[in-house]
């Protein structure tokens, strides 16, 4: 594509006729061909790396500012690169987004949950429907890994296009308080917004300042992209704040309150090995019995939440049920089979408040005992650890302290910190290698326990120094139990 074709949609200085093969923001990547996207980020400015792509063959660059770079550089200056980099993607690969019926899901919780049981609901109803997300991308039900909740819209507009080369029709997409406030969803066309609620989480100098910045940015999701239909949690407070704005259909959701579509008679039920949720979805004037693979009553809203999403799309409730009772959700709230008369759960449950929800819920299903086996990342987030400390002393009986996902900080310096932080009275001990720490929580679980592994969900890695080092919870867990019945 000639590259005056690609930028003819943004606000430029500059202008050029080279052919552009491909579109590229890491300069360890680009190449002769290539038009290179400075991005300015929070650790690092793309900017700065304009001399290495240039070095590696590349010759036009979308910036920001002019750059030090050699005459027969063609550089295009325009005022925000994240925007422009969203609406160039979109022209690079053809507007594949406008072929397909596109669903964003917002929030602090319950994202993940929501839009793998609306993808699962609409494939069931022969809807070929695609998922981007916290676990990943997954297309005619081949996954593919992501570093980000909402990829950046470079790679965003690239799994459109291969979405609509494979055949699908629809796609539902977890939209990030990042993504929004990067500017990574620009352009696209959703037909249905959703909120799911809304709590302090992501703030920090790397992220957002303050709650008020994290709340805005995920506002942004109504106020800027006029989708047809927004679907809400009417039981959040925070969702009058984030709808005050916006124009199109409203569908609610809730539970025993007043809503479109309304939860009566919550109750949780509990078999050898496995717990969740049932009630009563009641809408236009009927009432649907719903049970669900998960506990606890924000499974009830994730489920309600699909259920009224689907509805814009025909799927009956009943239709929804009938495929919400037999969809898990892998790395939520995920029951792993071990040990008949112990339930082992796998949750992404990483901050204090998650943490605190999943062990508030595990409680209400009365086990003799709670085992948490839990860490925290490392290199960012400080602040969590405290907080993850104070929710395992709270709502666990056991805690094992171990490693989550270090990167480049020392383990054992995070473990001791959550360590320290741990209240009085609170029994745990700490096993640095998460190995050796979920075989010590299968060995010592007894009948009637319940023990939660939080933190690395549906994760298939853990990252050490930069490096993703294959690890699979569900697989030790399993490894772990399989070896203990032999002994």
């Amino acid at each position: 594509m000639k590259l005056s074709d690609l930028i003819k949609s943004i606000p430029c200085e500059g202008s050029g006729d080279i052919e552009i093969e491909r579109i590229e923001y890491n300069s360890l990547k680009s190449q002769k061909g290539d038009l290179f996207v400075c991005l300015p980020g929070a650790r690092r400015d793309g900017h700065d790396y304009a001399p290495r792509a240039y070095e590696n063959g590349t010759r036009a660059f979308l910036c920001e500012r002019r750059l030090d770079l050699p005459n027969d550089a063609i550089q295009i200056i325009t005022k925000n690169t994240r925007s422009a980099l969203a609406a160039i993607s979109a022209e690079f690969y053809g507007h594949p987004a406008d072929r397909l019926h596109i669903i964003g899901i917002t929030g602090t919780k319950g994202k993940t949950t929501t839009a793998l049981l609306t993808a699962a609901i609409l494939n069931g109803a022969g809807k070929n429907c695609a998922y981007i997300g916290s676990n990943g991308v997954i297309i005619n039900g081949k996954r593919t890994e992501t570093v980000n909740t909402t990829p950046e819209s470079l790679q965003l507009h690239h799994y459109f296009h291969t979405m609509v080369r494979e055949g699908v029709e629809y796609a539902v997409i977890e939209v990030s308080s990042q993504a929004l406030m990067h500017h990574r969803v620009d352009g696209i066309p959703f037909e249905v917004t959703a909120f799911t609620n809304l709590s302090p989480d992501h703030i920090s100098p790397e992220e957002h300042a303050t709650f008020e910045e994290y709340r805005d940015a995920k506002k942004r999701l109504f106020d800027l992209y006029p989708s047809e239909c927004a679907v809400y949690n009417a039981d959040d407070p925070a969702s009058e704040y984030m709808l005050s704005s916006y124009k199109g259909k409203k569908l609610s959701f809730a539970i025993g309150s007043s809503a479109d579509f309304c939860a009566a008679e919550p109750e949780m039920y509990r078999s050898e090995t496995s717990l969740g949720i049932e009630f009563n979805c009641e809408s236009n004037g009927s009432a649907v019995p719903v049970r669900l693979m998960s506990p606890g009553y924000f499974s009830v809203y994730n489920g309600l939440m699909a259920i009224a999403i689907c509805s814009h799309f025909n799927v009956t409730p009943h239709f929804s049920a009938s495929v919400l009772a037999r969809t898990p959700v892998q790395g939520r709230f995920e029951i792993v089979e071990g040990t008949p008369g112990i339930t082992f759960i796998v949750d992404y449950s990483h901050n204090g408040f998650s943490l605190t929800s999943a062990l508030e819920t595990l409680r209400a299903y009365e086990p003799k005992r709670i085992i948490c086996v839990f860490g925290s990342v490392g290199s960012r987030t400080q602040c969590r650890r405290a907080e993850l400390a104070q929710a395992a002393s709270k709502g666990a009986d056991y805690s094992i302290i171990t490693s989550d996902n270090p990167d480049f900080e020392t383990p054992d310096n995070i473990i001791s910190e959550i360590a320290f932080h741990m209240m009085d009275g609170a029994e745990f001990e700490c096993i640095t290698d998460r190995h050796e720490a979920i075989r010590k929580a299968v060995s010592i679980a007894r009948e009637g326990d319940i023990v939660l592994f939080a933190g690395k969900g549906h994760e298939t890695y853990q990252l050490i120094c930069g490096q993703k080092v294959p690890f699979c919870e569900r697989d030790i867990i399993e490894e772990a139990c399989a070896s203990l019945a032999l002994n």
